[in-house]
């Protein structure tokens, strides 16, 4: 038997969820959500979003552990071998849940499920695995467009390109000739030889625990360093984003 699917994007949690995504949460039997603990801080707000929604019940699947030394993380290889084999701990996680759990249900993604999250391939995966699925994406409110509120910016110049990236791949981005780039997904923040870059940086946006820093990189990055600790202390995780422009602006 076919069921429902949604994969809802939330933004940053409850004051960022559309009608749209609202009556999609309303609509379904339960939400299916990864969790590193029963009190996972990020759970918590996945459940205040559905207890204002409809209140779904909220199922939850552990999380599989991640391969995060060093090592891997700077090998490209290595990287992609480690995440494929996390998503498909993961999808081999919903797919058991789903089976004792009939009806239709929802995953709550951060943002918008467009954009650096997995959800969608995992998702994927369950079809390849042989679950009959009928699966609808409703869109979020993304950090790119939460940073750009925050700082009042147009993420690029008069008729210029930004480049999205990850900030593992950041370096890599600057060495291809990227002068206009946002940088997600910071394990850390490494701006050396950035020091007269222009920067808008943002951390844990539309949480409580959110924090803004904006001009050259040189003159920030200290109060940047001690911003991402005072998100991490008030909300007990850090998700932040930057874009980063280089001296004159625009695409070499």
């Amino acid at each position: 038997m076919t069921r429902r699917l949604r994969v809802v994007g939330i933004g940053m949690g409850p004051q960022h969820v559309t009608p749209e995504a609202a009556a999609a949460i309303a609509s379904v039997d339960y939400v299916l959500a990864f969790g590193k603990s029963e009190d996972d801080p990020l759970l918590e707000v996945r459940r205040e979003v559905c207890r204002r929604h409809g209140d779904p019940p909220v199922v939850v699947v552990a999380d599989p552990p991640r391969e995060r030394a060093e090592s891997v993380v700077h090998d490209q290889a290595a990287y992609d071998d480690a995440v494929r084999g996390w998503h498909d701990e993961r999808a081999a996680a919903y797919h058991a849940a789903i089976d004792q759990h009939p009806g239709d249900l929802a995953l709550l993604v951060w943002g918008d499920p467009s954009l650096y999250d997995s959800t969608l391939r995992i998702v994927d995966d369950l079809v390849r695995r042989g679950l009959e699925l009928d699966v609808d994406v409703v869109p979020g409110i993304s950090s790119l467009q939460l940073l750009a509120a925050r700082h009042r910016i147009v993420l690029h110049e008069v008729g210029g390109p930004v480049h999205v990236t990850s900030g593992r791949r950041l370096r890599e981005a600057i060495a291809a000739g990227q002068r206009n780039v946002v940088a997600m997904l910071n394990r850390s923040l490494d701006l050396a030889g950035l020091d007269d870059w222009a920067i808008w940086w943002g951390a844990n946006l539309g949480a409580p625990g959110e924090e803004l820093a904006a001009g050259r990189v040189a003159d920030v990055r200290g109060e940047i360093a001690l911003a991402r600790e005072r998100a991490r202390a008030v909300d007990g995780w850090v998700m932040d984003l930057f874009l980063i422009r280089a001296p004159g602006g625009g695409a070499a």
